[in-house]
């Protein structure tokens, strides 16, 4: 019987043909955890065993690859709930499902939802042993905790691919592994991992993880102005001592820019130079056409592979007939010295260093080269003078800006036994900087350079033209391409 439109039960049972009912009927089904657990299994068991599908695909997938694998995973989604007898479950829950054993499989799990493209605002992410996950922001000193229910074994599976793929693996035997995140087309500056197996960070059984994203493009002079970390008459001053090939130091604290600054004031280098960056991990990204880039690694776990050391990479460098050295970071006496007789020498350069102000710089290298090389203290000091022409010091301000807080002079020679300094930059405060004195320490033949530090970058722009086709691919290697 019809009426108004309605269907109305005629068996008179009007509980069970209720309009209510009907309604609910039409709702769509929600997958619960079990059975998404079911389905993420059996969708994964399905694609590992394809042979169109190999391990080794899964870990490095091309374009296409990705696009096959998406289209498989999407099909053997649908059919793994449909076996089930849940054909009302809503499209864009199956979707999401699919998306989500996707990045399980080809991409890196939850963090593809913290990673370019889906963000662009996180300098560092982290794992705490109690299944915790902190993000720190760009821009941001601290951590703040990122609300997300961790599952313990994506969060193994997702990092035993990355180890996996760099052939590493962390275990009771290894349970501290250095690794990278590797460029992609969406994330092409990468990072760094440390991970630390649950053996020895207690708590619920996740693993302590720290990565640090590096910067996806090379960094510009107008960033570091915009960001308010230096004003334009000390990155003029700045221009000009790289360009002259004065050796220069960053000194600062734990991420307080000194690697971004060391990036940055790789602009003001010619472009025909033949730059040799020594690295632990490689993360400086130098747009100009000849770059090569030796990266440290540490001994194989339970093998012969020996150990390439910042200080081997240095002593290589030498032998690669470089125009400009850069280190990442002295970290050690051993890397120090052969930095510091490198640019003793005829080879210009730069590196940063841990240390809150120049007069800690002095010291604590010559700690580190009389722990590390057995170095006296007083030799020490005078390998710093003779190869550091100038540091510059950076840090966070009380707001938590990143800032340059002085620039100084090495004087040529020792007073007293000690290192002097000329204070030719200051910061006050405010955004405001003190400029004190000019640079008066030479270094051999250096032609004119301009006083902008926007001519200088001028000063090469024919030379860039002419060296397209090998920038575009170096830049094709760090958007994540494959070679040739």
């Amino acid at each position: 019987m019809q009426k108004g439109g309605s269907l109305i039960p005629t068996n008179g049972n009007a509980q069970t043909g209720s309009v209510l009912e009907l309604l609910a009927g039409m709702q769509p089904a929600k997958l619960s955890a079990a059975v998404r657990a079911e389905v993420v299994a059996e969708v994964a068991a399905g694609i590992r065993s394809d042979p169109e599908l190999p391990v080794e695909v899964l870990r490095s997938p091309s374009e296409a690859d990705r696009q096959r694998a998406e289209a498989r995973i999407g099909q053997l989604t649908a059919l793994a709930i449909r076996r089930r007898g849940l054909s009302g479950v809503d499209y864009g829950e199956e979707q999401q499902l699919a998306a989500e054993i996707a990045r399980r499989l080809l991409g890196l799990g939850f963090l593809d939802l913290l990673l370019p493209p889906a963000r662009t605002d996180v300098a560092e992410i982290a794992i705490d042993p109690f299944g915790t996950l902190w993000l720190k922001r760009k821009g941001v000193r601290e951590f703040e905790p990122y609300e997300v229910s961790l599952d313990l074994v994506e969060v193994d599976t997702v990092f035993a691919n990355l180890l996996g793929a760099q052939l590493k693996a962390a275990s009771e035997a290894n349970p501290s592994v250095n690794a990278k995140l590797p460029r992609t087309r969406h994330n092409p500056g990468g990072g760094r991992i440390k991970y630390i197996h649950s053996v020895i960070a207690p708590g619920l059984g996740y693993p302590s993880i720290n990565i640090r994203l590096f910067e996806p493009t090379p960094v510009r002079p107008e960033q570091l102005l915009e960001w308010g970390m230096l004003d334009e008459p000390t990155l003029d001053l700045l221009a000009q001592l790289v360009r002259g090939n004065r050796r220069g130091f960053i000194c600062g604290g734990t991420a307080s820019g000194k690697t971004t600054l060391l990036s940055m004031l790789c602009n003001f280098l010619p472009v025909k130079y033949r730059i040799v960056t020594i690295e632990d991990p490689q993360e400086i990204w130098i747009d100009n056409p000849h770059v090569v880039t030796l990266e440290a690694r540490p001994a194989g776990a339970g093998s012969e592979l020996k150990p390439y050391l910042l200080r081997d990479g240095v002593d290589d460098a030498m032998r690669l007939t470089p125009d400009y050295l850069v280190v990442g970071e002295v970290r050690d006496g051993l890397a120090g010295q052969a930095l510091f007789r490198a640019m003793m020498s005829d080879h210009p350069g730069m590196s940063t260093f841990h240390a809150e102000s120049p007069e800690l710089a002095v010291e604590r290298m010559a700690l580190l080269l009389e722990a590390d090389t057995n170095t006296r203290d007083r030799a020490a000091r005078k390998m710093f003078v003779s190869a550091v022409d100038w540091l510059l010091q950076v840090g966070f301000d009380q707001d938590g800006c990143r800032r340059v807080f002085e620039m100084v002079e090495v004087g040529e020679r020792l007073r007293d036994g000690e290192v002097h300094f000329r204070r030719l930059v200051q910061y006050e405060e405010s955004g405001r900087w003190k400029h004190m004195a000019r640079p008066e320490r030479k270094r051999g033949y250096v032609a004119e350079v301009p006083e902008h530090w926007r001519d200088v970058m001028a000063l090469d722009t024919a030379e860039r033209e002419r060296f397209r086709p090998v920038l575009e691919r170096r830049r094709g290697f760090h958007m994540g391409a494959s070679p040739g």
